[in-house]
């Protein structure tokens, strides 16, 4: 009887895992009658925001300190903290490189140098994936800039903003002021690349020319550039096709 039971589980487990395979991923965008879908999506205030501690890039004068959700990597929002190292883990909500912040953050808060007050880098709803510092810019222009990849729109109109929604490009100071959208709404944001020998940093996007709610081969690509020798960050259209 058990063999039995043991038989009908293993099957319901391999159509289980059949059906997650054959599910259609969520489009990046959804259309209605418009031209354009609606985006915007409010603060879950049911969520608790907890911050890791506070990074700071070599050479600069600021704490950055990542915000995101307690329950982004599965954290129990109505249970105790346990003290066990393998539970401590739950609660960590970015990872750090050299200079780079990874992980889906809600906000980043900035404190200067001697200073006690924290500033927020934005009041709208985002979700935050790579934070980067350019050191190499600095180091020549004097200019300490953060790019960033993040979703500021819900472009798939599912209520929420998260991985399956279109990846845009920011910049900032490494205060975070001057946060600046510098990619185009409703084009996906596909790699940026900084080439040290001339301070540009290049980047592709991708247009829904067909409006079908996916990014493919049939869909338009675009190439851009910022020079960041200067201060106005603008972004410039080039053709190496």
């Amino acid at each position: 009887m058990k063999q039995t039971s043991l038989f009908f589980a293993l099957i319901a487990v391999v159509l289980g895992v059949s059906c997650q395979k054959e599910a259609p991923e969520k489009p990046k965008v959804s259309y209605d009658d418009s031209a354009k879908p609606k985006t915007s999506v409010k603060i879950d205030t049911t969520q608790i925001e907890i911050a890791d501690l506070p990074v700071q890039f070599q050479g600069t004068n600021y704490l950055i300190f990542p915000v995101g959700d307690l329950n982004i990597y599965g954290g129990n929002a109505r249970g105790g903290y346990e003290s066990s190292a393998s539970n401590d883990l739950r609660f960590k909500i970015s990872n750090y490189g050299e200079n780079e912040i990874a992980g889906y953050l809600r906000n980043l808060k900035f404190r200067e140098m001697g200073s006690d007050s924290l500033h927020a880098l934005t009041d709208k709803p985002m979700l935050i994936q790579t934070v980067t510092f350019l050191k190499s810019v600095a180091d020549k222009t004097k200019q300490q800039i953060l790019v960033y990849t993040l979703a500021d729109m819900d472009t798939n109109k599912d209520g929420k903003l998260d991985a399956s929604d279109i990846k845009s490009l920011y910049l900032s100071e490494v205060s975070g002021k001057r946060f600046t959208k510098v990619s185009t709404d409703f084009l996906e944001l596909i790699d940026w690349n900084l080439i040290e020998s001339e301070n540009r940093l290049y980047f592709r996007t991708i247009e829904d020319a067909n409006k079908n709610g996916e990014f493919d081969k049939k869909d338009v690509m675009h190439y851009h550039f910022i020079d960041l020798s200067g201060k106005d960050w603008k972004v410039s259209d080039y053709n190496p096709i």
